[in-house]
Protein backbone atom coordinates (compact mmCIF):
# COMPACT_ATOMS: atom_id res chain seq x y z
CA UNK A 1 0.00 0.00 0.00
CA UNK A 2 0.90 3.43 -0.91
CA UNK A 3 1.05 4.97 2.78
CA UNK A 4 2.20 8.26 1.70
CA UNK A 5 -0.55 8.84 -0.45
CA UNK A 6 -2.25 7.24 2.33
CA UNK A 7 -1.45 9.46 4.83
CA UNK A 8 -1.97 12.54 2.31
CA UNK A 9 -5.14 11.78 1.71
CA UNK A 10 -6.09 11.28 5.46
CA UNK A 11 -4.53 14.80 6.39
CA UNK A 12 -6.77 16.40 3.92
CA UNK A 13 -9.62 14.36 4.61
CA UNK A 14 -9.33 15.71 8.73
CA UNK A 15 -9.51 19.27 7.59
CA UNK A 16 -12.87 18.54 5.55
CA UNK A 17 -11.30 18.36 1.72
CA UNK A 18 -12.92 15.24 0.30
CA UNK A 19 -10.70 13.20 -1.89
CA UNK A 20 -10.35 10.06 -3.43
CA UNK A 21 -7.08 7.67 -4.99
CA UNK A 22 -5.76 8.13 -8.47
CA UNK A 23 -4.27 5.18 -10.37
CA UNK A 24 -1.74 5.98 -13.18
CA UNK A 25 -2.61 8.23 -15.62
CA UNK A 26 -4.45 10.69 -13.80
CA UNK A 27 -8.08 8.98 -13.99
CA UNK A 28 -9.90 7.77 -11.42
CA UNK A 29 -10.16 3.57 -10.34
CA UNK A 30 -12.98 2.25 -13.03
CA UNK A 31 -16.41 1.38 -11.52
CA UNK A 32 -16.78 -1.61 -10.30
CA UNK A 33 -18.84 -4.36 -12.64
CA UNK A 34 -22.17 -3.44 -10.55
CA UNK A 35 -21.78 0.19 -11.08
CA UNK A 36 -20.28 0.12 -15.00
CA UNK A 37 -21.54 2.85 -16.98
CA UNK A 38 -23.52 4.27 -13.92
CA UNK A 39 -25.98 1.44 -14.36
CA UNK A 40 -26.16 1.59 -10.92
CA UNK A 41 -27.52 4.97 -10.61
CA UNK A 42 -25.05 6.86 -9.64
CA UNK A 43 -24.10 8.08 -6.66
CA UNK A 44 -26.87 10.72 -4.61
CA UNK A 45 -24.23 13.78 -4.98
CA UNK A 46 -24.16 12.84 -8.23
CA UNK A 47 -26.09 15.84 -11.31
CA UNK A 48 -28.62 12.90 -11.53
CA UNK A 49 -29.25 11.29 -8.05
CA UNK A 50 -29.43 7.10 -8.27
CA UNK A 51 -29.36 4.57 -5.69
CA UNK A 52 -26.02 3.37 -5.62
CA UNK A 53 -24.32 2.37 -2.15
CA UNK A 54 -21.65 1.08 -3.76
CA UNK A 55 -18.67 1.27 -0.94
CA UNK A 56 -15.88 0.97 -3.32
CA UNK A 57 -13.90 4.35 -5.12
CA UNK A 58 -16.34 4.26 -7.94
CA UNK A 59 -17.87 7.08 -10.07
CA UNK A 60 -14.64 9.55 -10.00
CA UNK A 61 -15.49 12.80 -8.06
CA UNK A 62 -18.88 11.57 -6.44
CA UNK A 63 -17.19 8.93 -4.26
CA UNK A 64 -14.92 11.57 -3.02
CA UNK A 65 -15.32 12.10 0.63
CA UNK A 66 -13.77 13.05 4.45
CA UNK A 67 -14.80 9.63 6.13
CA UNK A 68 -11.76 7.99 7.70
CA UNK A 69 -13.70 4.55 7.55
CA UNK A 70 -13.97 4.52 4.02
CA UNK A 71 -10.35 5.85 3.20
CA UNK A 72 -9.23 3.03 5.20
CA UNK A 73 -11.59 0.99 5.14
CA UNK A 74 -11.20 -2.64 2.73
CA UNK A 75 -13.11 -1.67 -0.24
CA UNK A 76 -10.77 1.15 -0.85
CA UNK A 77 -7.41 -1.23 0.07
CA UNK A 78 -6.95 -2.49 -3.72
CA UNK A 79 -7.31 1.28 -4.89
CA UNK A 80 -4.71 2.48 -2.05
CA UNK A 81 -2.33 -0.48 -3.07
CA UNK A 82 -1.90 0.59 -7.40
CA UNK A 83 -2.62 4.40 -6.84
CA UNK A 84 -0.32 7.10 -7.62
CA UNK A 85 -1.89 10.11 -6.71
CA UNK A 86 -4.56 11.69 -4.78
CA UNK A 87 -7.38 13.52 -5.99
CA UNK A 88 -9.59 15.96 -4.38
CA UNK A 89 -13.13 17.59 -4.81
CA UNK A 90 -13.07 21.73 -4.92
CA UNK A 91 -16.44 22.35 -5.09
CA UNK A 92 -17.00 19.58 -2.27
CA UNK A 93 -15.02 22.29 0.35
CA UNK A 94 -16.34 25.75 -1.80
CA UNK A 95 -12.94 26.23 -4.06
CA UNK A 96 -12.30 26.51 -7.12
CA UNK A 97 -9.11 25.43 -8.85
CA UNK A 98 -8.00 27.28 -12.65
CA UNK A 99 -5.73 24.58 -14.00
CA UNK A 100 -3.05 26.83 -16.06
CA UNK A 101 -1.32 23.97 -18.69
CA UNK A 102 1.19 25.76 -19.63
CA UNK A 103 3.28 28.66 -19.90
CA UNK A 104 1.28 31.15 -21.81
CA UNK A 105 -1.57 30.23 -19.76
CA UNK A 106 0.41 31.17 -16.67
CA UNK A 107 1.09 34.45 -18.44
CA UNK A 108 -2.63 35.46 -18.76
CA UNK A 109 -3.50 34.41 -15.42
CA UNK A 110 -0.97 36.87 -13.87
CA UNK A 111 -1.73 39.41 -16.33
CA UNK A 112 -5.73 38.95 -15.98
CA UNK A 113 -6.79 37.44 -12.54
CA UNK A 114 -6.02 38.63 -8.93
CA UNK A 115 -3.37 36.61 -6.91
CA UNK A 116 -4.15 34.11 -4.84
CA UNK A 117 -2.72 30.70 -4.10
CA UNK A 118 -0.56 28.84 -6.20
CA UNK A 119 0.64 25.29 -6.49
CA UNK A 120 3.06 23.97 -9.51
CA UNK A 121 1.97 21.18 -11.81
CA UNK A 122 3.88 19.23 -14.76
CA UNK A 123 3.03 21.84 -16.84
CA UNK A 124 1.63 25.01 -15.21
CA UNK A 125 -0.01 25.84 -12.08
CA UNK A 126 -2.81 25.46 -10.02
CA UNK A 127 -4.40 28.96 -9.02
CA UNK A 128 -7.13 27.90 -6.11
CA UNK A 129 -10.21 30.76 -5.06
CA UNK A 130 -12.38 30.86 -2.41
CA UNK A 131 -15.86 30.47 -3.93
CA UNK A 132 -17.72 27.14 -6.08
CA UNK A 133 -18.52 27.69 -9.66
CA UNK A 134 -19.79 25.11 -12.27
CA UNK A 135 -16.52 23.29 -13.92
CA UNK A 136 -15.53 23.83 -17.72
CA UNK A 137 -12.38 22.68 -19.52
CA UNK A 138 -10.51 24.72 -22.29
CA UNK A 139 -12.45 27.78 -21.40
CA UNK A 140 -9.14 29.39 -23.39
CA UNK A 141 -6.33 27.90 -24.54
CA UNK A 142 -5.13 25.96 -22.02
CA UNK A 143 -6.95 26.80 -19.22
CA UNK A 144 -9.83 24.38 -17.36
CA UNK A 145 -11.95 25.15 -14.32
CA UNK A 146 -12.15 23.00 -11.68
CA UNK A 147 -14.85 22.95 -9.01
CA UNK A 148 -18.05 21.51 -8.75
CA UNK A 149 -18.64 17.91 -10.08
CA UNK A 150 -14.76 17.15 -11.03
CA UNK A 151 -11.58 16.80 -9.15
CA UNK A 152 -7.93 17.86 -9.12
CA UNK A 153 -5.48 16.53 -8.31
CA UNK A 154 -3.41 16.56 -5.31
CA UNK A 155 0.00 18.92 -5.72
CA UNK A 156 0.50 20.09 -2.39
CA UNK A 157 -0.61 23.25 -0.27
CA UNK A 158 0.59 25.63 -2.41
CA UNK A 159 2.18 29.28 -1.57
CA UNK A 160 0.11 32.55 -1.29
CA UNK A 161 -2.59 33.72 0.57
CA UNK A 162 -6.24 32.40 -0.68
CA UNK A 163 -8.50 35.18 -2.68
CA UNK A 164 -12.31 35.73 -3.65
CA UNK A 165 -12.83 33.75 -6.87
CA UNK A 166 -13.33 36.63 -9.67
CA UNK A 167 -16.22 37.51 -11.99
CA UNK A 168 -13.61 36.82 -14.47
CA UNK A 169 -13.45 33.18 -13.99
CA UNK A 170 -17.61 32.81 -13.88
CA UNK A 171 -17.64 34.26 -17.18
CA UNK A 172 -15.01 32.24 -18.79
CA UNK A 173 -17.63 29.36 -17.50
CA UNK A 174 -20.35 30.81 -18.49
CA UNK A 175 -19.03 31.72 -22.01
CA UNK A 176 -19.84 29.09 -25.32
CA UNK A 177 -17.03 26.61 -25.44
CA UNK A 178 -14.02 26.04 -27.97
CA UNK A 179 -14.80 25.36 -31.10
CA UNK A 180 -13.84 21.64 -32.03
CA UNK A 181 -9.69 21.09 -32.92
CA UNK A 182 -9.08 18.83 -35.34
CA UNK A 183 -6.53 16.11 -34.06
CA UNK A 184 -4.50 13.27 -35.56
CA UNK A 185 -3.13 10.18 -33.83
CA UNK A 186 -1.66 7.45 -34.30
CA UNK A 187 -3.67 3.98 -34.11
CA UNK A 188 -2.34 0.52 -33.68
CA UNK A 189 -1.12 -1.03 -36.91
CA UNK A 190 -2.99 -4.04 -36.39
CA UNK A 191 -2.62 -7.53 -37.73
CA UNK A 192 -4.45 -9.58 -35.14
CA UNK A 193 -7.69 -11.62 -35.90
CA UNK A 194 -10.24 -9.36 -36.82
CA UNK A 195 -13.59 -9.90 -34.79
CA UNK A 196 -15.85 -7.38 -36.46
CA UNK A 197 -17.22 -9.96 -38.78
CA UNK A 198 -18.99 -6.84 -41.00
CA UNK A 199 -17.94 -3.11 -41.38
CA UNK A 200 -21.61 -2.14 -39.28
CA UNK A 201 -20.14 -3.66 -36.45
CA UNK A 202 -17.04 -1.63 -36.09
CA UNK A 203 -19.66 1.84 -37.16
CA UNK A 204 -21.87 0.22 -34.79
CA UNK A 205 -19.20 0.42 -31.63
CA UNK A 206 -17.89 3.56 -32.74
CA UNK A 207 -21.11 5.23 -32.89
CA UNK A 208 -21.83 4.23 -29.39
CA UNK A 209 -18.59 5.23 -28.27
CA UNK A 210 -19.89 8.52 -29.44
CA UNK A 211 -22.75 8.37 -27.79
CA UNK A 212 -21.24 7.60 -24.40
CA UNK A 213 -19.00 10.26 -24.64
CA UNK A 214 -21.93 13.01 -25.54
CA UNK A 215 -24.39 11.71 -22.73
CA UNK A 216 -21.94 12.10 -19.80
CA UNK A 217 -22.87 14.47 -17.40
CA UNK A 218 -20.15 13.81 -14.83
CA UNK A 219 -16.18 12.53 -14.98
CA UNK A 220 -15.78 13.39 -18.74
CA UNK A 221 -12.00 13.04 -17.92
CA UNK A 222 -12.55 9.51 -16.22
CA UNK A 223 -15.24 8.63 -19.52
CA UNK A 224 -13.12 9.98 -22.42
CA UNK A 225 -10.32 7.23 -20.87
CA UNK A 226 -12.51 4.40 -20.34
CA UNK A 227 -14.08 4.88 -23.69
CA UNK A 228 -10.78 5.18 -26.20
CA UNK A 229 -9.36 2.32 -23.41
CA UNK A 230 -12.91 0.33 -24.61
CA UNK A 231 -12.39 1.05 -28.04
CA UNK A 232 -9.25 0.16 -28.43
CA UNK A 233 -9.47 -3.00 -26.76
CA UNK A 234 -12.69 -4.05 -28.61
CA UNK A 235 -10.83 -2.40 -32.20
CA UNK A 236 -7.21 -2.06 -32.47
CA UNK A 237 -5.89 -4.81 -32.46
CA UNK A 238 -6.62 -6.29 -35.83
CA UNK A 239 -6.02 -2.79 -38.52
CA UNK A 240 -9.60 -1.99 -38.98
CA UNK A 241 -9.67 1.10 -36.59
CA UNK A 242 -8.87 4.38 -38.52
CA UNK A 243 -7.42 7.83 -38.02
CA UNK A 244 -11.06 8.77 -38.91
CA UNK A 245 -12.51 6.67 -36.40
CA UNK A 246 -10.18 8.35 -33.83
CA UNK A 247 -10.91 12.14 -34.84
CA UNK A 248 -14.72 10.90 -34.33
CA UNK A 249 -14.20 10.26 -30.91
CA UNK A 250 -11.71 13.33 -29.81
CA UNK A 251 -14.71 15.67 -31.88
CA UNK A 252 -17.42 14.07 -29.39
CA UNK A 253 -14.91 14.82 -26.67
CA UNK A 254 -14.30 18.14 -27.37
CA UNK A 255 -17.85 19.27 -27.97
CA UNK A 256 -18.45 17.95 -23.77
CA UNK A 257 -15.51 20.30 -23.39
CA UNK A 258 -12.29 17.82 -23.02
CA UNK A 259 -9.27 19.49 -24.49
CA UNK A 260 -7.10 18.35 -27.56
CA UNK A 261 -4.27 17.37 -25.20
CA UNK A 262 -6.25 15.55 -23.10
CA UNK A 263 -7.69 13.33 -25.04
CA UNK A 264 -4.54 12.82 -26.88
CA UNK A 265 -3.06 11.95 -23.23
CA UNK A 266 -6.32 9.68 -22.64
CA UNK A 267 -5.54 8.16 -25.98
CA UNK A 268 -1.97 7.62 -25.39
CA UNK A 269 -2.63 6.55 -21.75
CA UNK A 270 -4.92 3.85 -23.13
CA UNK A 271 -2.50 2.78 -25.98
CA UNK A 272 0.15 2.02 -23.06
CA UNK A 273 -2.52 0.25 -20.28
CA UNK A 274 -3.41 -2.13 -23.38
CA UNK A 275 0.41 -2.68 -24.21
CA UNK A 276 -0.02 -0.85 -27.87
Amino acid sequence: MNTQLLTAALDLAARGVPVLPLRAGKVPFANCPACLYTSCGGRPNMKTPGPCTCPRPCHAWAAATTDPDVITGSAWTTAWKQAAAVAWHPGGVGLTVVDLDHADAVAWARRTLPATRTVPTTRGEHWIYQGATPSANAVRDGVDIKSTMVYARWLGPGTGTMTTLPDTVRELVAAKPSPVRPVTVAVPSGGGECRHRTPAYLERGIAMAEQRIRETATGIHATVYRTFLAVLSAHGRCGCLTEAHAARLFAAAQTKGETARHCTDAWTNARTALGM
